[in-house]
């Protein structure tokens, strides 16, 4: 599969870190103008919405950023500054930075990048047309994985002493992501769905095993800290929620709580989908954002 071409560019955030952001080729047309800023998964970057990329792509601009001290971003200078705060003031810079106005956007968030983007929107309502929301929930994911509450006391104390060991973590990381059985295992125990882009994963996989794992676990850890629910029922903007019938890490019932909760919200529930819907079921997923845009507004015109 063709890979999209995207140009890099650095920018020095809010507080002096350096973040390293993308975007790909502007259609021609004046329909181009309008921007879709992509909040990535925790340890994605932008090729995790390569198939978004390539069937909207003639309509839209894409962005997209790494977080901060993870792939091409660097760490800040706070060790703690790593919160879904400081990630969601990362993404208004970056729009100030890659955008010639202060006209909206359009926020696709996946797993992580959920909860940045309803962060971004708690911190900058006006800069947000649309949102879509992919296999994520408002807050505090630890409570809901495998639907077990006991998750929230267990998980907590395995990533902070995972973290403390960041070295080993590193070595069994890179060991893992680079056995080319570990992708069939995903699907036979049901972490990802038969249908799932092999080459896509594989190739997340591979820069997966170049991450610092010492930040990443601190970056989980204070994801579970952050909480946006509050703010579901003050969305004004058309909203499509996108989850996978088979997710263990955000089952579909938080998806579904989460769209009952915003007004006029939308959901898609993919049969047979995962964590990686977005990677597992494209087509669908596409041509549901494809209608929601065009109904909702931020289609062709």
């Amino acid at each position: 599969m063709k890979v999209p071409t995207v140009t890099e560019v650095e920018l020095e955030s809010f507080d002096g870190t350096r973040l390293a952001y993308h975007t790909s080729e502007p259609p021609a047309e004046a329909a181009g103008k309008r921007t879709i800023l992509l909040c990535n998964g925790l340890g994605g970057s932008w090729k995790a919405w390569t198939h978004q990329i390539r069937y909207l792509g003639d309509r839209y601009r894409f962005v997209s950023w790494d977080y901060r001290g993870l792939y091409r971003s660097s760490a800040p200078a706070h060790p703690d500054a790593l919160t879904v705060h400081d990630h969601a003031r990362d993404g208004l810079a970056v729009l100030e930075d890659a955008t010639d106005d202060d006209g909206q956007v359009a926020i696709f968030g996946w797993s992580m990048g959920v909860q940045v983007a309803l962060e971004m929107f708690r911190l900058a309502p006006e800069r947000l047309k649309s949102l879509v929301l992919i296999n994520g929930v408002s807050g505090n994911p630890w409570a809901s994985v495998m639907n077990l509450r006991a998750m929230n006391h267990l998980l907590p104390p395995i990533i902070r002493g995972v973290g403390s060991i960041p070295r080993i973590a590193e070595a069994v990381t890179r060991r893992l992501v680079t056995m080319p059985e570990t992708i069939q295992w995903a699907k036979r125990i049901g972490l990802a769905a038969n249908t799932l882009d092999d080459e896509i994963f594989a190739d997340l996989a591979g820069s997966f095993a170049d991450l610092d794992m010492g930040i990443y676990m601190r970056v989980l850890e204070l994801l579970g800290e952050h909480d946006a629910s509050m703010i579901l029922r003050d969305i004004d903007i058309p909203v499509l929620v996108i989850s996978g019938a088979r997710d263990h890490f955000t089952p579909r019932v938080e998806a579904e709580r989460m769209a009952r909760r915003v007004p006029g919200a939308e959901i898609l529930i993919v049969p047979g989908g995962t964590h990686y819907v977005a990677v597992e079921y494209p087509d669908l997923v596409n041509l549901r954002i494809e209608k929601f845009f065009r109904e909702r507004g931020f289609g062709e015109t």
